[in-house]
Protein backbone atom coordinates (compact mmCIF):
# COMPACT_ATOMS: atom_id res chain seq x y z
CA UNK A 1 0.00 0.00 0.00
CA UNK A 2 1.25 3.47 -0.85
CA UNK A 3 1.38 5.59 2.27
CA UNK A 4 -0.64 8.80 1.94
CA UNK A 5 -0.97 11.84 4.15
CA UNK A 6 -4.51 10.91 5.10
CA UNK A 7 -3.22 7.80 6.87
CA UNK A 8 -1.09 9.96 9.13
CA UNK A 9 -3.97 12.32 9.83
CA UNK A 10 -6.31 9.43 10.56
CA UNK A 11 -3.90 7.86 13.05
CA UNK A 12 -3.34 11.16 14.84
CA UNK A 13 -7.08 11.85 15.00
CA UNK A 14 -7.76 8.48 16.67
CA UNK A 15 -4.90 9.08 19.11
CA UNK A 16 -6.20 12.56 19.94
CA UNK A 17 -9.80 11.48 20.52
CA UNK A 18 -9.02 8.07 22.05
CA UNK A 19 -11.91 6.70 20.04
CA UNK A 20 -12.56 5.60 16.47
CA UNK A 21 -16.14 6.83 16.74
CA UNK A 22 -15.28 10.38 17.80
CA UNK A 23 -12.36 10.55 15.38
CA UNK A 24 -14.58 9.44 12.50
CA UNK A 25 -17.14 12.11 13.42
CA UNK A 26 -14.42 14.76 13.52
CA UNK A 27 -12.98 13.62 10.18
CA UNK A 28 -16.46 13.24 8.67
CA UNK A 29 -15.86 9.74 7.41
CA UNK A 30 -17.45 6.46 8.41
CA UNK A 31 -16.00 4.50 11.31
CA UNK A 32 -15.44 1.33 9.21
CA UNK A 33 -13.51 3.36 6.63
CA UNK A 34 -11.38 4.96 9.34
CA UNK A 35 -10.66 1.60 10.98
CA UNK A 36 -9.73 0.06 7.62
CA UNK A 37 -7.36 2.91 6.76
CA UNK A 38 -5.57 2.67 10.11
CA UNK A 39 -5.25 -1.11 9.72
CA UNK A 40 -3.68 -0.54 6.32
CA UNK A 41 -1.17 1.85 7.87
CA UNK A 42 -0.28 -0.69 10.57
CA UNK A 43 0.25 -3.40 7.95
CA UNK A 44 2.54 -1.08 6.01
CA UNK A 45 4.55 -0.15 9.11
CA UNK A 46 4.60 -3.75 10.29
CA UNK A 47 3.66 -3.19 13.96
CA UNK A 48 0.49 -2.31 15.88
CA UNK A 49 0.27 1.44 16.38
CA UNK A 50 -2.90 1.49 18.49
CA UNK A 51 -3.89 -0.44 21.60
CA UNK A 52 -7.58 -1.26 21.21
CA UNK A 53 -7.95 -3.47 24.31
CA UNK A 54 -8.91 -0.82 26.86
CA UNK A 55 -11.98 1.36 27.29
CA UNK A 56 -10.32 3.95 25.10
CA UNK A 57 -7.97 3.58 22.18
CA UNK A 58 -4.41 4.70 22.82
CA UNK A 59 -1.08 4.64 21.04
CA UNK A 60 1.30 1.75 21.63
CA UNK A 61 4.94 2.48 22.38
CA UNK A 62 5.68 2.09 18.68
CA UNK A 63 2.64 4.23 17.92
CA UNK A 64 3.91 7.03 20.18
CA UNK A 65 7.20 7.10 18.27
CA UNK A 66 5.47 6.95 14.90
CA UNK A 67 2.97 9.66 15.85
CA UNK A 68 5.73 11.99 17.00
CA UNK A 69 7.42 11.72 13.60
CA UNK A 70 4.07 11.98 11.81
CA UNK A 71 3.25 15.25 13.56
CA UNK A 72 6.66 16.63 12.65
CA UNK A 73 6.25 15.52 9.04
CA UNK A 74 2.84 17.19 8.74
CA UNK A 75 4.20 20.42 10.26
CA UNK A 76 7.13 20.40 7.84
CA UNK A 77 4.84 19.78 4.88
CA UNK A 78 2.55 22.62 5.95
CA UNK A 79 5.57 24.92 6.23
CA UNK A 80 6.74 23.81 2.79
CA UNK A 81 3.31 24.58 1.36
CA UNK A 82 3.39 28.08 2.85
CA UNK A 83 6.90 28.59 1.47
CA UNK A 84 5.76 27.64 -2.02
CA UNK A 85 2.78 29.98 -1.79
CA UNK A 86 4.83 32.81 -0.29
CA UNK A 87 5.00 35.84 -2.54
CA UNK A 88 8.06 37.98 -1.98
CA UNK A 89 6.48 41.15 -3.35
CA UNK A 90 3.75 40.86 -0.64
CA UNK A 91 0.86 41.19 -3.07
CA UNK A 92 -0.64 38.28 -1.15
CA UNK A 93 0.17 36.16 1.86
CA UNK A 94 -1.18 35.08 5.24
CA UNK A 95 0.02 35.71 8.79
CA UNK A 96 -1.01 33.93 12.01
CA UNK A 97 -0.49 36.22 15.00
CA UNK A 98 -1.25 35.98 18.72
CA UNK A 99 -0.79 38.46 21.55
CA UNK A 100 -1.23 38.44 25.29
CA UNK A 101 -4.40 40.30 26.33
CA UNK A 102 -3.02 43.69 27.35
CA UNK A 103 -1.42 44.20 23.93
CA UNK A 104 -4.77 43.95 22.17
CA UNK A 105 -5.78 47.17 23.94
CA UNK A 106 -3.06 49.39 22.50
CA UNK A 107 -0.69 47.61 20.12
CA UNK A 108 -2.50 45.04 17.96
CA UNK A 109 -4.98 47.50 16.43
CA UNK A 110 -2.33 49.96 15.15
CA UNK A 111 -0.18 47.06 13.91
CA UNK A 112 -3.04 45.52 11.94
CA UNK A 113 -3.98 48.93 10.52
CA UNK A 114 -0.37 49.53 9.42
CA UNK A 115 -0.08 46.08 7.89
CA UNK A 116 -3.29 46.60 5.93
CA UNK A 117 -2.10 50.02 4.73
CA UNK A 118 1.28 48.77 3.57
CA UNK A 119 0.27 45.32 2.32
CA UNK A 120 -3.50 45.05 1.77
CA UNK A 121 -3.10 41.67 0.05
CA UNK A 122 -1.95 39.96 3.24
CA UNK A 123 -4.70 38.26 5.24
CA UNK A 124 -4.34 38.01 9.00
CA UNK A 125 -5.52 35.63 11.72
CA UNK A 126 -5.25 37.35 15.12
CA UNK A 127 -5.80 35.57 18.42
CA UNK A 128 -5.60 36.61 22.05
CA UNK A 129 -4.10 34.06 24.43
CA UNK A 130 -1.81 33.61 27.40
CA UNK A 131 1.94 33.55 26.88
CA UNK A 132 2.33 29.83 27.60
CA UNK A 133 -0.32 29.04 25.00
CA UNK A 134 1.39 31.33 22.48
CA UNK A 135 4.70 29.52 22.89
CA UNK A 136 3.09 26.09 22.63
CA UNK A 137 1.22 27.17 19.50
CA UNK A 138 4.43 28.49 17.94
CA UNK A 139 6.18 25.19 18.55
CA UNK A 140 3.21 23.30 17.09
CA UNK A 141 3.38 25.55 13.99
CA UNK A 142 -0.12 26.88 14.68
CA UNK A 143 1.23 30.46 14.79
CA UNK A 144 3.82 32.46 12.89
CA UNK A 145 4.46 35.20 15.47
CA UNK A 146 3.48 36.11 19.02
CA UNK A 147 3.69 39.31 21.05
CA UNK A 148 4.47 38.72 24.72
CA UNK A 149 7.01 39.46 27.44
CA UNK A 150 10.66 38.51 27.85
CA UNK A 151 11.41 35.78 30.35
CA UNK A 152 12.01 32.04 30.41
CA UNK A 153 10.83 30.72 27.07
CA UNK A 154 10.22 27.17 25.94
CA UNK A 155 13.15 25.55 24.09
CA UNK A 156 12.86 26.37 20.41
CA UNK A 157 11.11 29.74 20.91
CA UNK A 158 13.14 32.77 19.82
CA UNK A 159 12.42 36.21 21.33
CA UNK A 160 13.25 39.53 19.66
CA UNK A 161 13.15 42.61 21.89
CA UNK A 162 10.70 45.32 20.81
CA UNK A 163 10.45 47.88 23.62
CA UNK A 164 10.12 48.40 27.37
CA UNK A 165 6.63 48.65 28.83
CA UNK A 166 6.09 50.78 31.93
CA UNK A 167 3.02 50.85 34.17
CA UNK A 168 1.49 53.51 36.40
CA UNK A 169 -1.42 54.04 38.71
CA UNK A 170 -4.24 55.56 36.65
CA UNK A 171 -7.19 57.71 37.69
CA UNK A 172 -9.80 59.71 35.82
CA UNK A 173 -8.76 63.16 34.59
CA UNK A 174 -11.76 65.51 34.88
CA UNK A 175 -9.53 68.56 34.44
CA UNK A 176 -7.90 68.51 30.99
CA UNK A 177 -5.55 71.34 32.05
CA UNK A 178 -4.24 69.48 35.07
CA UNK A 179 -0.47 69.13 35.16
CA UNK A 180 1.57 66.03 35.89
CA UNK A 181 0.69 64.22 39.09
CA UNK A 182 3.13 64.03 41.98
CA UNK A 183 4.51 60.53 42.69
CA UNK A 184 2.40 58.56 45.14
CA UNK A 185 4.20 56.44 47.75
CA UNK A 186 3.15 52.86 47.11
CA UNK A 187 2.36 52.43 50.80
CA UNK A 188 -0.49 54.94 50.48
CA UNK A 189 -2.36 52.70 48.04
CA UNK A 190 -4.19 51.19 50.99
CA UNK A 191 -6.24 54.40 51.03
CA UNK A 192 -7.35 53.98 47.38
CA UNK A 193 -9.97 51.70 45.83
CA UNK A 194 -8.54 49.82 42.88
CA UNK A 195 -9.94 48.02 39.85
CA UNK A 196 -7.44 45.49 38.47
CA UNK A 197 -7.22 42.76 35.88
CA UNK A 198 -8.01 39.35 37.33
CA UNK A 199 -5.48 36.68 38.16
CA UNK A 200 -5.55 35.14 34.66
CA UNK A 201 -3.40 38.01 33.43
CA UNK A 202 0.39 38.14 33.71
CA UNK A 203 0.00 41.89 34.31
CA UNK A 204 -1.99 41.22 37.50
CA UNK A 205 0.69 38.86 38.77
CA UNK A 206 3.30 41.52 38.02
CA UNK A 207 1.31 44.12 39.99
CA UNK A 208 0.64 41.79 42.92
CA UNK A 209 4.34 40.91 43.18
CA UNK A 210 5.22 44.61 43.44
CA UNK A 211 2.62 45.21 46.13
CA UNK A 212 3.74 42.14 48.08
CA UNK A 213 7.39 43.21 47.89
CA UNK A 214 6.43 46.48 49.59
CA UNK A 215 3.93 44.88 51.99
CA UNK A 216 0.99 46.76 50.55
CA UNK A 217 -2.54 45.40 50.73
CA UNK A 218 -4.63 47.60 48.41
CA UNK A 219 -8.41 47.75 48.49
CA UNK A 220 -9.30 45.85 45.31
CA UNK A 221 -12.99 46.52 44.77
CA UNK A 222 -13.28 45.43 41.14
CA UNK A 223 -11.62 42.67 39.09
CA UNK A 224 -12.07 42.63 35.32
CA UNK A 225 -11.05 40.45 32.39
CA UNK A 226 -10.36 43.26 29.91
CA UNK A 227 -8.39 46.48 29.80
CA UNK A 228 -11.30 48.24 28.13
CA UNK A 229 -13.50 47.45 31.12
CA UNK A 230 -10.92 49.02 33.45
CA UNK A 231 -10.72 52.12 31.26
CA UNK A 232 -14.49 52.61 31.44
CA UNK A 233 -14.60 51.98 35.20
CA UNK A 234 -11.87 54.52 35.93
CA UNK A 235 -13.39 57.00 33.52
CA UNK A 236 -16.78 56.92 35.29
CA UNK A 237 -15.85 56.35 38.96
CA UNK A 238 -13.31 57.56 41.54
CA UNK A 239 -11.74 54.08 41.44
CA UNK A 240 -8.12 53.89 40.23
CA UNK A 241 -6.35 51.12 38.30
CA UNK A 242 -2.88 50.15 37.07
CA UNK A 243 -2.27 50.16 33.31
CA UNK A 244 0.59 50.28 30.82
CA UNK A 245 1.51 53.90 30.12
CA UNK A 246 0.89 53.27 26.41
CA UNK A 247 -2.79 52.62 27.17
CA UNK A 248 -3.05 55.84 29.17
CA UNK A 249 -1.47 57.86 26.35
CA UNK A 250 -4.27 56.73 24.02
CA UNK A 251 -7.01 57.93 26.42
CA UNK A 252 -6.90 61.66 27.29
CA UNK A 253 -9.51 61.18 30.01
CA UNK A 254 -7.07 59.01 31.99
CA UNK A 255 -4.45 60.47 34.31
CA UNK A 256 -1.25 58.55 35.12
CA UNK A 257 0.05 58.81 38.67
CA UNK A 258 3.66 57.64 39.13
CA UNK A 259 4.18 55.27 42.04
CA UNK A 260 7.19 55.53 44.34
CA UNK A 261 8.89 53.13 44.01
CA UNK A 262 7.73 52.55 40.45
CA UNK A 263 6.45 49.26 39.17
CA UNK A 264 9.28 47.33 37.46
CA UNK A 265 9.33 47.77 33.69
CA UNK A 266 8.80 44.77 31.41
CA UNK A 267 10.45 43.95 28.10
CA UNK A 268 8.04 43.33 25.22
CA UNK A 269 9.16 40.78 22.66
CA UNK A 270 8.17 39.34 19.31
CA UNK A 271 8.20 35.54 19.54
CA UNK A 272 8.68 32.95 16.79
CA UNK A 273 9.70 29.33 16.44
CA UNK A 274 13.43 29.27 15.85
CA UNK A 275 13.40 26.47 13.29
CA UNK A 276 10.38 27.65 11.33
CA UNK A 277 10.32 29.11 7.83
CA UNK A 278 9.72 32.85 8.07
CA UNK A 279 7.39 33.95 5.30
CA UNK A 280 7.66 37.30 3.57
CA UNK A 281 4.51 38.33 5.45
CA UNK A 282 6.11 37.47 8.82
CA UNK A 283 9.28 39.35 7.94
CA UNK A 284 7.27 42.37 6.78
CA UNK A 285 5.23 42.34 10.01
CA UNK A 286 8.43 42.24 12.05
CA UNK A 287 9.78 45.31 10.23
CA UNK A 288 6.59 47.33 10.56
CA UNK A 289 6.33 46.42 14.25
CA UNK A 290 9.77 47.91 14.84
CA UNK A 291 8.84 50.99 12.80
CA UNK A 292 5.58 51.54 14.67
CA UNK A 293 6.92 51.20 18.22
CA UNK A 294 9.77 53.56 17.32
CA UNK A 295 7.37 56.10 15.77
CA UNK A 296 5.20 56.00 18.89
CA UNK A 297 8.14 56.78 21.11
CA UNK A 298 8.22 53.57 23.12
CA UNK A 299 11.50 53.16 24.97
CA UNK A 300 14.46 50.85 24.40
CA UNK A 301 13.53 49.95 20.83
CA UNK A 302 16.42 48.12 19.13
CA UNK A 303 18.06 50.09 16.32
Amino acid sequence: MALELRHLRYLLAVAEHGSFTRAAEDLRISQPTLSQQVRQLERTVGVPLLDRTGRSVRLTDAGETYARHARRALRDLAAAQRAVQDVQDLTRGHLRLAATPTFTSYLVGPLVAELHTRHPGITLDVQEMTQDRIESALLADDLDLGIAFAGSHLPGVVAQTLFTETLSLVTGAPDPEAGPSEPLPVGELSDHQLALLNGDFATRNHIDAHFAAHRVQPRITVEANSVQALVEIVRRTPIATVLPDAVTHDHPHLRPVPLEPALPARTVTLLRRGSSYQSAAARAFTRLTQDLVRARGYTDVPQ
